[in-house]
């Protein structure tokens, strides 16, 4: 699960530098063909719109895995190592059924929408809500990893703290 894991993270990383490259180099053309020679590429602002919609929700699964995700846990930094691991997996299972409401949502949103195109690209906008339904899946999966590995590792609560940047207990 290891290999697979480092392979899809590589996936999703070298997916959001394509979008931020490509981001980067419609608006820098369309700076200069504006400023020099008046005309733009009409797309071009949409499109980088879309792709750094992609960006973010691709962002998201790399911050679930990577435990960059904002948390409080004050509370249960008091509670035994058993029932940390207890809280830990009941909320993962509550996240992954949010997430399959917002997987179920996007879905919906992109049937609804496969027939609506986008004014400038002319793409059709499935394709913009479609993202929902990839990071849902994607944080799914990382959740789903992080209960397994957190019931299979005694000591994983120790070593998630520690590679996240805190401190061990």
């Amino acid at each position: 699960m290891g290999k697979i894991a480092l392979w899809l993270k590589r996936l999703v990383t070298g997916l959001m530098a394509l979008c931020l490259s490509a981001m980067s180099i419609f608006v820098f053309l369309n700076v200069i063909l504006r400023y020099f020679f008046q005309t733009g590429i009409p797309w071009s602002d949409e499109m980088s719109r879309y792709l750094m919609v992609y960006m973010i929700f691709l962002g998201a699964i790399l911050a679930l895995n990577n435990n960059e995700h904002m948390g409080v846990d004050t509370l249960v930094k008091r509670f035994s190592p058993a029932l940390r691991r207890l809280v830990y997996v009941i909320v993962n299972l509550i996240i992954i059924v949010m997430m399959y409401f917002v997987a179920e949502g996007s879905w919906k949103m992109t049937l609804l929408s496969w027939h609506t195109y986008a004014p400038a690209t002319g793409l059709s906008l499935a394709v913009v809500y479609a993202v929902g339904v990839i990071s849902s899946i994607g944080m799914m999966l990382v959740l789903v990893a992080k209960i397994v590995m957190a019931l299979k590792d005694r000591d994983f609560w120790n070593r998630e703290k520690t590679e996240s940047g805190e401190s061990a207990q």
